[in-house]
């Protein structure tokens, strides 16, 4: 991993680490990295979620961007997805998106998508990050009529809606579902998409002010959505995150759904169908155990990657699996778009719920979710990986894995910005697991602390 770009771009708190200086650079870098193969002006979109710091940005990433002789398409807010989807159906260059995503308001981040609505592979990212950090960069800059150009492209939004509209062909007359949309991106699109395809929709949440994104609400934030559906007798309701590329849901009782139940459900529904590509679910490492035993009972093979959807993505296009995802809600339907997309979940969800005529509570059987406890071990440094070759700690894992007998297991990660080792166990019954992670985690501690 670079020292700008991350799992998902460069992140900060805007105008102290992410700076208009540092977006400028980025930009121009972007534009020049991403555009040099190319005969012709290059044409880059950008768009981003409702974070004060959005437009700075903006404003820098156009200057950096037309800097280079490129042109800019701003259309303003937009989910993340969305810029996915019309980079790829325009043929632009490039996509742009400024969001951190799930983060508080005071930060902000800068993404990448190539021409083909992918997020950029590690060496591309290098390149543009080795240009950003050189004091000297060798980019010759056009001047007189090579300058670039920007113009606005709000209006493309529509298209997205269009979109998600179309691509899932249900009736959801009859339907009442509650949306959060996390004063966020999903603000401008969600609603519209779930109304023109009959639903009755209750929206919270979705009156950005620049610095309520993601603040008591959307995914990261369930518990208000879980009242709302109550209160309001939905029949089930869906949570975004800030830039709208995941979701969780809520069944009508208020009981959570999250991404690794979503795809299960849908996983089913899907291999009934004859639709799932390989009778595949791409997971990670962090899913549920609960999940991977679903798969065994349902003959549907569920591989795992690291955490990180780009890892899912990339076994997903290796082996050309259709559906995959993260248990925080970042799902991919790859059949329809080609990064997770919130709002194109969520359709499919309804979809399923609709043509089988059960309730979520009902489709939910068929996993059983194992509780996960989560202790952190202090060490000595970030990216911490001796536990791996202590004998004391690996017996000790082994000891308890053998003790759940495949009910259970135990997942050990470094953290990479903290001195943290996360101990993570599943097993079935929570306080037996969480005296064994307490107990795990200051193990840990004591022979690398």
């Amino acid at each position: 991993m670079g020292k700008l770009f991350g799992t998902d771009g460069v992140r900060g708190v805007a105008n102290s680490e992410l700076t208009a200086e540092l977006a400028l650079k980025i930009g121009r870098a972007g534009a020049y990295v991403l555009g040099k193969e190319k005969k012709g002006r290059v044409r880059i979109l950008i768009g981003m979620d409702t974070r004060i710091s959005g437009q700075m940005l903006e404003a820098a990433l156009v200057a950096g961007v037309t800097s280079m002789g490129a042109e800019a398409i701003c259309i303003g807010v937009a989910p993340t997805p969305a810029i996915a989807y019309i980079t790829r159906k325009h043929g632009y260059d490039a996509g742009i998106v400024v969001s951190a995503s799930h983060n508080s308001y005071e930060f902000n981040g800068i993404k990448f998508f190539n021409s083909k609505g992918y997020k950029l592979p590690d060496s591309t990212e290098e390149e543009i990050e080795e240009l950003v950090l050189s004091p000297e960069p060798k980019m010759e800059l056009p001047t007189h009529g090579g300058l670039g150009t920007m113009r606005r492209g709000e209006y493309m939004l529509r298209e997205y809606v269009d979109f998600a509209a179309e691509i899932v062909p249900v009736d959801l007359t009859g339907m009442k579902i509650a949306l959060d949309c996390a004063n966020g991106a999903s603000s401008s699109c969600s609603p519209a998409a779930f109304r023109r395809l009959g639903a009755e929709v209750l929206v919270i949440n979705n009156d950005p002010s620049g610095v309520n994104i993601n603040n008591g609400c959307g995914s990261t934030h369930i518990e208000g959505l879980q009242r709302f559906v109550v209160d309001n007798g939905c029949d089930f309701g869906f949570a975004f995150d800030g830039d709208a590329d995941r979701v969780l849901a809520v069944d009508n009782k208020g009981a959570l759904i999250d991404g690794d139940v979503i795809m299960a459900i849908c996983g089913v529904y899907m291999k009934r169908k004859g639709t799932l590509r390989g009778n595949t679910i791409v997971a990670t490492v962090m899913s549920n155990l609960g999940l991977f035993l679903m798969g065994e009972e349902q003959d549907i093979h569920i591989p795992r990657t690291k955490v990180g959807d780009r890892y899912v993505l990339e076994e997903m296009l290796k082996n050309d699996y259709v559906l995959g995802g993260e248990q925080s809600g970042h799902i991919i339907f790859r059949e329809y778009n080609t990064t997770g997309d919130g709002l194109v979940s969520a359709l499919n969800f309804a979809r399923v719920v609709k043509e089988s005529g059960q309730t979520v509570e009902e489709l939910r059987k068929v996993i059983n979710i194992l509780p996960q406890v989560l202790e952190n071990a202090k060490v000595k440094k970030s990216g911490d990986t001796r536990y791996a070759d202590d004998e004391v700690i690996t017996a000790e894992i082994t000891r308890l894995e053998e003790k759940f007998s495949g009910k259970g297991r135990v997942l050990i990660r470094p953290s990479g910005t903290e001195p943290l080792v996360r101990v993570m166990i599943e097993g079935e019954n929570r306080d037996e697991i969480a005296a064994d992670a307490k107990a795990l985690a200051a193990l840990i501690e004591e022979r690398l602390g």
